[in-house]
């Protein structure tokens, strides 16, 4: 797991030295992804230059260090990541006569682009990754980045400049770059509370979408659209028109091998390995399945918040005891919490406002004091219907959307005549005669946002309602002209089952990559800690859309078949509770310890001054954030993620 950065002078205008100084001046921000070593490689001949970060997981020794030539003398490649088989495709290449220097699977890589080429190379390789390969030969760059995009890559053309890097922070670092904010990229992010794949929050710097390759020629100066060398697409089409025919035991059995597999691979590394466990199902399934296949106890990292509602670690303190691994837990006080907010411009260095990023970064700094590597559990609700949304918006488009628009426009706007604040006080009053499990907190909250989705023109229509922070964002930013309908637009021509998998689909290539994955990636390497995550192994992603709508929810309930491979290993009853999430109390914070952390940012002078949002809309959501008549904190951490990054960074 490393850092990397690099540019190519098409004009060939600098000498070496000047590359040379440009290519560490980018790789000097990102040193905590790679703490043990920093090396440049320069071809001045052809105006490129290569900067790498280390933090050694596999082959610790200098045969490990990068850039790195292959045996030919062709190439050279800049790698951030790991390749999970490189023991089983080393031995296919001593087969073919290669002999290795070192142990490392940079080597490994190298080898085998030599002996296949990149396009049949990538089909070989089972892990996550982020790589420029120089190719003599050709006389082109390719930038590289994995399937799922667990590992991040950004490019941009700055000048004759093309550039490169793991972070913006290595952009932001080369002396021309220029620094445009995206009004249509952050008008997306208010919607979504992170920027999608391809933008980034500047204008002309792009990611690279997961699955593909781009190539810059060195001769005519050209950087070619990204293609794709894997598409979620085409699996989950496949898996439709040829599901797994099997029993439920077939299936169970097949996902468990799958897994099993998945997880050993992830935990080959030559330093101190863990894994991070909340107690729910996907972080104990890792962890059982690692324990199994462990001679010692493994080590385990939970936190726990004194706030009941958001308090899992008596939960994974059960499942650990139970699997006997070695326990470490962290109890931590609001103002601990609190204290890493200042730190979140540095670390997710564009606007990212998922509020468990915070639980994320200090689960993440509790493991590395006594480990290198981390597995996690991220993943599993995307492939196997594990997040609540989806059974609720199936629910609720069977219940109303029989009705004719119209009609639900019309039970809508009777809705919200009615202001929250009477709703609650009405609705609220019946509480105390209620049992439990039917009282609600702030009715009329529910009610008027169950009303802005209710005219929802289509099921799609109304999940992407239901998944948007801001629903208006035009309203919002100043000179935004945000891309409309991006589910529907994206989903509806693809050959699949139904809604389920639609929303299945849409967040797997948005919400997976551009938010589950940047929180786990940016918090674990701000301490340089390596993050894996057996559930996106291709295989398992390949198996899991195979698997009929009834493998995933049933009963009410999603991840059935991911619970069948749990229960052979750990009691339902340590399990089996209402999903909470990874958060924190966002909520009640701002009105309390954040208020004037927050005042401060959504001053409305303060927001007319910078000219990128209109004031009137968010001070009226703050105003009955604070009052208690509304819960608006995923729509205002996002404005305050922006307003905090924009005074850092700009």
């Amino acid at each position: 797991m490393c850092g990397i950065a690099g540019l190519v002078d098409l004009a060939r205008r600098s000498d070496a030295e000047q590359i040379r100084k440009t290519v560490t001046r980018m790789i000097e921000p990102i040193a905590h992804r790679g703490p043990d070593d920093d090396a440049v490689w320069v071809d001045v001949e052809h105006g490129l230059g290569l900067g790498h970060r280390r933090l050694a997981i596999v082959d610790l020794s200098a045969h490990g260090r990068q850039p790195m030539p292959s045996a030919s003398g062709r190439y050279v490649i800049n790698y951030n990541g790991e390749v999970y088989n490189f023991l089983e495709l080393r031995q296919d290449l001593g087969r073919l006569g290669h002999r290795f220097r070192g142990r490392s699977d940079t080597e490994v890589m190298l080898a085998a682009i030599d002996a296949w080429g990149l396009e049949s190379a990538l089909d070989r390789f089972n892990g996550m990754f982020a790589f420029a390969l120089w190719d003599r030969e050709a006389r082109a760059l390719h930038l590289v980045r994995d399937r799922a995009g667990e590992k991040p890559l950004y490019y941009t053309r700055i000048g004759q400049t093309f550039a490169f890097g793991s972070e913006l922070k290595a952009l932001r670092a080369h002396p021309e770059f220029s620094a445009e904010i995206d009004r249509d990229a952050l008008a997306l992010f208010l919607r979504h509370g992170y920027v999608p794949s391809p933008l980034s929050i500047y204008r002309g710097v792009f990611k690279m979408p997961p699955a593909t390759r781009l190539s810059v020629s060195i001769d005519d100066g050209d950087a070619s659209t990204p293609v794709g060398y894997w598409s979620a697409a085409e699996v989950a089409e496949r898996g439709v028109r040829q599901p797994f025919e099997g029993s439920a035991d077939d299936a169970r059995v097949a996902l468990e091998k799958l897994l099993d597999n998945a997880v050993r691979r992830r935990m080959v590394a030559d330093v101190p390995l863990g894994v991070f466990l909340s107690g729910g199902v996907d972080s104990s399934t890792i962890v059982a399945l690692m324990q199994a296949q462990s001679t010692t106890p493994i080590r385990t990292f939970s936190i726990g918040f004194h706030e009941v509602d958001y308090d899992e670690a008596d939960h994974a303190r059960a499942v650990a005891r139970h699997l006997g691994t070695e326990h470490t837990e962290l109890y931590l006080a609001p103002k601990e919490a609190l204290a890493v907010i200042p730190l979140l411009s540095d670390i997710y260095d564009e606007p990212f406002a998922d509020s468990s990023q915070i639980p994320t970064f200090l689960v993440s700094r509790l493991a590395r004091q006594r480990v290198t590597v981390s597995l996690s559990g991220d993943g599993g609700d995307e492939l196997f219907g594990g997040y609540t949304r989806y059974l609720m918006c199936e629910n609720l488009w069977r219940r109303v959307g029989w009705l004719r628009r119209p009609v639900r426009e019309r039970l809508a706007s009777g809705l919200l005549a009615v202001n929250a604040r009477r709703w609650s006080r009405t609705i609220g009053a019946a509480n105390p005669a209620l049992p439990r499990r039917f009282r609600m907190t702030l009715p009329g909250d529910k009610l008027h946002k169950f009303a802005e989705i209710l005219g929802a023109a289509s099921a799609d229509d109304m999940y992407e309602q239901l998944i948007s922070h801001w629903k208006r964002v035009d309203d919002v930013v100043v000179g935004a002209q945000e891309p409309q309908r991006r589910f529907a637009v994206a989903t509806h021509a693809m050959a699949l089952r139904g809604l389920t998998d639609r929303m299945m689909y849409w967040d797997f290539v948005t919400y997976l990559t551009d938010d589950i994955l940047v929180k786990l990636d940016r918090a674990s390497m701000a301490v340089s800690l390596e993050a894996r995550v057996p559930f996106l192994d291709h295989h398992v992603i390949e198996f899991a859309w195979s698997l009929r709508p009834e493998m995933k929810l049933r009963d009410g309930r999603g991840k059935w078949l991911l619970r069948q491979v749990l229960d052979r290993y750990v009691p339902r009853k340590l399990i089996e509770r209402p999903k909470s999430g990874f958060g924190i109390p966002i909520e009640s914070w701002l009105r309390g310890p954040l208020r004037h952390w927050a005042e401060d940012l959504l001053a409305k002078e303060r927001i007319a001054a910078q000219g990128f949002f209109r004031p009137e809309p968010i001070r009226a959501k703050w105003a009955e954030h604070l009052r208690g008549e509304r819960d608006w904190h995923y729509s205002l951490w996002n404005v305050l993620m922006f307003q905090a990054w924009l005074t850092r960074w700009r």
